[in-house]
């Protein structure tokens, strides 16, 4: 699944339900995950130039995360911000 990037047949498999009802729960989970409440008030959105001092003062995470645009795992979010929002995106 997502977060094991195991396949639906495996997460099945080992917690001995069938496909379809993985499918069906993990889908309701992403929608619960993913609205109104819990997304507004959990997931920040930037705030502009701002980077967190545990990445930007380790090298270890800086090297990789200096030039980042996007996600890490290479998901793209379409999103249409406010024009005078854009720079903070």
């Amino acid at each position: 699944m997502l977060v094991t990037g195991l396949t639906i047949r495996h997460v099945g498999e080992r917690f001995q339900r069938s496909n379809d009802t993985i499918s069906l729960y993990f889908q309701k989970m992403l929608v619960i995950l993913s609205s109104q409440p819990l997304y507004t008030r959990y997931v920040q959105l930037p705030t502009g130039e701002f980077i967190s001092p545990k990445i930007r003062n380790n090298p270890k995470f800086w090297l990789y995360f200096k030039n980042a645009i996007g996600a890490i795992n290479g998901s793209h979010i379409y999103v249409a911000p406010l024009a005078y929002l854009r720079p903070n995106y």
